[in-house]
Parts: C-alpha cells; sequence; structure tokens
C-alpha cells in the first residue's frame, strides 16, 4: 500500500464533565500538509452513535471520493462513545488509523467502562477487537485496513508541526477554538 496523503483526522470539542449531551467533533481534511476542508458531526457523550455519525459524515462530504485514510485522536470520542474502527473500515472502504499521544491504560479503561458505563462490556468489546496498542515513533496507534509499515509512514509524514500528526493537531486546534468550553476534559 502506498503512503495515503489524503487524511481527515477527527477530534471531539471539549465539554464540561457532568454533559450529557450531544459533543461536537471535527474533521480535519488535509491534502499531503495542506488543510483542505473540515467536516462536523455531533454525538452523543458516552454514547454508541459515533461510528454512524462518522460514516455519515465523511459519505455526505465533497471530499469523500479522495480520501484515502481516517484518522482518529483515541479510540473513544465525547467520552466514551467508542468508535467500532473495523466497521467504520468497511463501510467506507478507508483504512482507520487511532493515534495517542500516550499509551492507554487499558486496565483503567476496562474498569471504568465495566463499573460506571452503560454499555460498557460493548465498548469494551469494541476497544478489544481493534488490536493491540501499538507504539509508533513517539505516539501509539490502533488501526484497521492498514499495515504496520504504512501506519508508521502515515504517521512519521503528517507529523509536521508536533509528534501528532498534522490532520489530527488541526481537529484538536479547531475543536478547541469552536468551543465554548475553556480547556479541555480528557477522559
Amino acid at each position: 500500500m502506498s503512503c495515503p496523503t489524503h487524511i481527515v483526522g477527527f477530534d471531539d470539542t471539549p465539554f464540561p464533565k457532568g454533559h450529557r449531551g450531544d459533543v461536537t467533533v471535527v474533521g480535519a481534511i488535509y491534502t499531503a500538509a495542506r488543510l483542505d476542508g473540515v467536516l462536523c458531526t455531533r454525538i452523543r457523550r458516552d454514547g454508541a452513535n459515533a461510528t454512524e455519525r462518522l460514516i455519515g459524515a465523511v459519505q455526505g462530504s465533497r471530499f469523500h471520493c479522495h480520501l484515502q485514510l481516517i484518522m482518529l485522536q483515541g479510540i473513544a470520542l465525547a467520552g466514551f462513545n467508542v468508535v467500532d474502527i473495523h466497521r467504520l473500515h468497511q463501510a467506507l472502504n478507508l483504512p482507520v488509523l487511532v493515534v495517542c499521544r500516550k499509551r492507554p491504560d487499558l486496565d483503567a479503561i476496562r474498569r471504568a467502562l465495566l463499573e460506571k458505563v452503560k454499555g460498557g462490556r460493548r465498548k469494551w468489546r469494541l476497544i478489544r477487537k481493534a488490536g493491540p496498542v501499538e507504539a509508533a515513533g513517539s505516539v501509539f496507534i490502533q488501526r484497521a485496513g492498514i499495515d504496520y509499515a504504512t501506519a508508521l509512514a502515515v504517521v512519521r509524514n503528517s507529523a509536521i508541526y508536533s509528534n501528532v500528526p498534522e490532520p489530527l493537531r488541526s481537529a484538536h486546534i479547531i475543536a478547541n477554538g469552536i468551543s465554548s468550553q475553556p480547556g479541555r476534559q480528557r477522559v
């Protein structure tokens, strides 16, 4: 597989800890090092609709036919709305690359899901189904529809101004800029 250069990176907007409604998710569309567009959708905090909403956002965009890869800032958006990366890959026929700045504490995530989150067992199965968390330079990844060598090349080629690939860095900046919430809530 050649190294994809037409990428959408998704991240969510900050939200207050007690928020229980929808959360905006921003997608930054990149062609190589150039920002070409922005997508937005809304997903339920700790819900189960992230995968379907991302599919809809990509399919409904004018960039759909050009995209070669989907990047996610973590496997869960809006708290614990876990993305089924294999379903996303199959529905859009695009590889999916989950990128995390730090290695996720899977034991803590499992405990939180099973003890505190509605639908936690199903969400934990999706995280396990996504495959192992792998080091990729200075970040950690999970992937669907893309081999490790290509994923590593994508991370290296698209991480221009930081360790985080530019589509995710830009999505994060835009998401924080359009949010009315100061700071970033990390789950």
